[in-house]
């Protein structure tokens, strides 16, 4: 008998839910895929990337909101025996403009994710968290050990409580969870409200690019292909968790700090062309850096990002000039 795993992966519509269900799937494990599409940014980037998981034959896919209650039964038919919870509203801008979407989906769809998981006896909840929750850290480099009680946007506040709510699920009903705070990932397939796709289209189309706080930032950039071998890692190695251990968090970064005019840099050399800079004021809710300390994810995991940013970029900028095209 072909043994499989069977998983319910949560936006696997989404940037990194595409990539970690397209992985999942070709070891020959089950994915039901939850996801609304919503209009958040293009559907037609979501439909795509739907397109690429709908080939494989062990992959289902629900068109549903994660905030509605029913998913909890859905959990408890399906009886997944992990959850790769990647849905959420991100970004901070967004959460200015529409903080209710945060509260619905980032918050009580989470309660339903931990009710379900709770409902069905899922063994395993792998969770997206954000470097968003460190705020306004003094810290140069952000560790898993700092006490995390100032975010500076919605969005990281969303994040923040929901590892205060996973803990309190480990606790109670010994669910082992795995927060993974996520450093600016960025790759093909990417979203288009994030820096590298705005950078890359404003400069083919010779746009203005617009440049918060004059550029005076930097960024923690983790590639997509070290994203997703994080989470397969911490997926499929065993490990005996008791107590204090079956609740965990991990800063999934490259443990690298790039200055965002030196990232603007390597996308003019890959495309060839001059960037049109349009000086912006600091963002609202905005950090001026990010800087992960990965030690954790190593010492647990053995765990190092292979993908400088460079190569990222080069490989991202390959990808967006085919798919615009």
């Amino acid at each position: 008998i072909n043994y499989f795993m069977k998983y319910i992966i949560t936006g696997c519509a989404g940037f990194i839910g595409m990539h970690v269900a397209e992985e999942i799937l070709k070891k020959g494990d089950k994915v039901l895929g939850f996801d609304t599409l919503n209009n958040y940014y293009s559907t037609k980037l979501k439909k795509k990337r739907l397109q690429i998981l709908r080939k494989y034959k062990n992959f289902s896919f629900h068109k549903f909101d994660i905030s509605n209650k029913k998913i909890i039964n859905i959990f408890s038919k399906f009886r997944p025996h992990k959850t790769i919870h990647l849905a959420a509203f991100a970004g901070v801008r967004h959460s200015i403009k529409k903080p209710h979407d945060y509260i619905n989906t980032n918050i009580l769809g989470f309660l339903n994710i931990l009710e379900g998981c709770r409902h069905s006896g899922c063994k395993h909840l792998i969770y997206a968290s954000s470097s968003s929750v460190y705020g306004l850290n003094d810290n140069k480099i952000f560790s898993e050990k700092q006490i995390c009680t100032t975010p500076l946007s919605l969005y990281g506040a969303s994040k923040l409580s929901n590892e205060h709510m996973a803990h309190s699920y480990s606790h109670l009903f010994k669910i082992q969870t795995t927060g993974l705070r996520f450093f600016t990932v960025y790759g093909p397939w990417g979203r288009p409200d994030m820096a590298l796709y705005i950078f890359t289209e404003a400069i083919q189309k010779r746009k203005p690019l617009p440049l918060f706080n004059s550029g005076k930032m930097s960024r923690d950039f983790t590639f997509i292909d070290d994203v997703v071998q994080s989470i397969l890692k911490i997926n499929y190695k065993k490990i005996i968790k008791k107590g204090k251990g079956i609740f965990k968090i991990y800063n999934i970064g490259r443990g690298e700090e790039i200055k965002l005019i030196d990232f603007i840099k390597e996308i003019e050399k890959n495309l060839g062309k001059k960037a049109k800079i349009k000086n912006l004021p600091m963002q609202a809710g905005d950090v001026k850096s990010s800087n992960a300390n990965i030690s954790n994810l190593f010492k647990d995991y053995k765990i190092k990002p292979k993908i400088s940013y460079k190569l990222g970029i080069k490989k991202f900028v390959d990808w967006y000039l085919d798919y615009s095209n």
